[in-house]
């Protein structure tokens, strides 16, 4: 049996533009691809923590160093720029698969530069669990 699980995620970062009319996805600097296993055309959900939104597309890569994650298409339309969203990626895992699987999730700073990598997606940086649980802020 296979089940879908988290692959990765990008937790709380800062949306630096949104263009409508693009031809849709979601650019993300390939630095913070890179720390969370996300490829090019690659699906990823979406969601707006400053309104809930919800939305499905797929990566495009950003320059590196930009911090940038712009959202494009008609879901320029759901969020807005200075909004924190989260990135996911999911994948299938077999058994044998999830006796070692650990999600990659990267937590930014306010400018999207990676702070911190983890693998415990229940975890929110800076808060008392993410000290219970050995995490301190690192920026490399």
């Amino acid at each position: 049996m296979q089940r879908t699980m988290l692959k990765s995620k990008i937790h709380r970062a800062t949306v630096t533009a949104c263009d409508v009319d693009y031809v849709g996805s979601i650019t993300i600097d390939t630095d913070l691809m890179r720390a969370a296993d996300l490829l090019p055309n690659e699906q990823v959900h979406v969601w707006d923590v400053d309104n809930g939104a919800r939305f499905v597309t797929y990566v495009l890569e950003g320059a590196p160093g930009s911090g940038s994650m712009q959202v494009n298409g008609a879901a320029a339309l759901l969020v807005e720029r200075g909004h924190k969203v989260i990135v996911a990626s999911f994948a299938s895992f077999d058994a044998a698969e999830l006796a070692t699987h650990d999600p990659a999730v990267v937590h930014v700073d306010a400018g999207n530069a990676i702070a911190l990598v983890g693998s415990d997606a229940g975890v929110l940086m800076d808060s008392p669990l993410a000290s219970a649980a050995g995490f301190e802020r690192s920026v490399p």
